[in-house]
């Protein structure tokens, strides 16, 4: 089973690039294949409908990734009640062939209070990329955001916001065993209907 994890910041130590990675070493934990792209460290060009950027080795790895991935975790900081430049503009290099009846997580972090603005709008894109939304989701604001200031290998310490981490991504991969059983089923029939 292969996951990807798209942070989506362009900020040197973001908090939501933080959680993400933190999010890929729980689901490598529980032997899932996660993978990260960090928008911060491989920035893509610009989406325009007139350029393709078939060139770009950023962009073919990221839609390589998200086209072998069963599921999506998506991760972006709340500016301004939306989410980040640099996620919407990977996003718009996506169509809906890489996120059909793909099981997505959104992942938020904020300044201020919890991301509800930016969850919302991560959620209306994927029910527009046909993805299938994770019912749970992550939301950190304020000193949560410190927990996840160090490298995801280092020491976790309790606190309740983990105990939200664990249970969304608990939901995250029931609906991944679902879904892909359920994908599974389906090409046998469409194998069996063949024969």
């Amino acid at each position: 089973m292969k996951v990807i994890a798209i942070a989506g910041s362009n900020r040197k130590g973001s908090s939501s690039t933080g959680l993400a990675k933190y999010i890929v070493a729980a689901l490598r934990r529980q032997g899932v294949q996660a993978d990260l792209f960090d928008l911060h460290q491989d920035p893509l060009p610009f989406f325009s409908p007139d350029q393709l950027h078939d060139d770009h080795e950023g962009l073919h790895r990221l839609k390589r990734m998200t086209a072998a991935a069963d599921g999506i975790v998506l991760a972006s900081p709340e500016y301004h009640g939306s989410i980040s430049g640099v996620l919407k503009n990977a996003l718009d290099h996506l169509s809906q062939d890489y996120f059909n009846g793909k099981p997505v997580l959104s992942v938020t972090s904020s300044g201020g209070p919890v991301g509800v603005s930016s969850l919302t709008q991560m959620q209306a894109i994927v029910r527009n990329l046909h993805g299938v939304n994770c019912p749970e989701w992550i939301s950190i604001s304020g000193e949560q955001s410190m927990l996840f200031a160090r490298e995801a290998a280092a020491y976790m310490p309790e606190h309740p916001a983990l105990d939200r981490v664990h249970g969304a991504l608990h939901c995250f991969l029931d609906m991944l065993h679902r879904l892909r059983g359920q994908l599974n089923a389906e090409s046998s029939d469409e194998r069996r209907f063949v024969r």
